[in-house]
C-alpha cells in the first residue's frame, strides 16, 4: 500500500464514524447538548467538515466546497464566510443546526473531493510545505493527518454525544 492508500483509508474511517454519529438522528437531537457550553452532533460534524474542505483546498489549491458548490448557502449560518468553527463561542456553536441529510451530504461531499485530491498523491508529494507559518513548516503529509486526527477525535466526540443522549432519552 501507498501513502496515499493509507491517507484515504484514515479519511474512510472519518466518513465512517460521521455517518454512525449521525444516522436516523433527528435534528433537534443532532443539535442537543449535553450542557449549555457543549458541542452538538451537528457543530462537530459541521467543524471537522469545514476544517477538512478549508485545511485541503488550501494544501491543494483549490476553492473549498463550502462556497462553490452552495453549501453555506444551504446552511444559511451567520457566520462568516471562512468560518470553520475555530474559536467560535458557545453561543455560536449553538447556532449550528442542520437535518442529518444536509451534514452528511456536506461532509460526503468534502470526502468524495478528498478523495479525487490524496488518490494521486506520491511519497515525495507529502514532503511539499503547504503553511509557512508554523515553525517548523507544516508539509502536506503532516497537514494531512492532521486533519484525519481532528476528524476523528470531532468523529469520537459526537458518537459519545449520541451514546449520552441514548442513555438519557434526549
Amino acid at each position: 500500500m501507498r501513502s496515499a492508500g493509507l491517507l484515504l483509508d484514515g479519511f474512510g474511517r472519518v466518513r465512517e464514524a460521521v455517518h454512525a454519529a449521525v444516522k436516523g438522528l433527528g435534528e433537534d437531537a443532532l443539535a442537543a447538548r449535553l450542557d449549555p457550553e457543549a458541542n452538538a452532533i451537528a457543530w462537530l460534524v459541521w467543524h471537522l467538515t469545514r476544517v477538512q474542505d478549508d485545511h485541503l483546498a488550501d494544501a491543494f489549491g483549490t476553492e473549498q466546497l463550502w462556497r462553490a458548490e452552495g453549501w453555506r448557502d444551504r446552511f444559511g449560518l451567520p457566520f462568516p464566510a471562512g468560518a470553520t468553527g475555530y474559536g467560535q463561542s458557545p453561543a455560536d456553536a449553538g447556532l449550528v443546526r442542520a437535518p442529518a441529510a444536509l451534514l452528511l451530504g456536506y461532509h460526503d461531499a468534502v470526502q468524495d473531493r478528498t478523495a479525487a485530491l490524496v488518490a494521486p498523491v506520491t511519497d515525495a508529494d507529502l514532503d511539499r510545505v503547504v503553511d509557512t507559518a508554523w515553525d517548523p513548516p507544516v508539509t502536506l503529509g503532516v497537514r494531512l493527518v492532521s486533519v484525519i486526527a481532528d476528524g476523528l477525535q470531532h468523529a469520537g466526540q459526537a458518537a459519545y454525544v449520541r451514546g449520552v443522549l441514548g442513555r438519557t432519552g434526549g
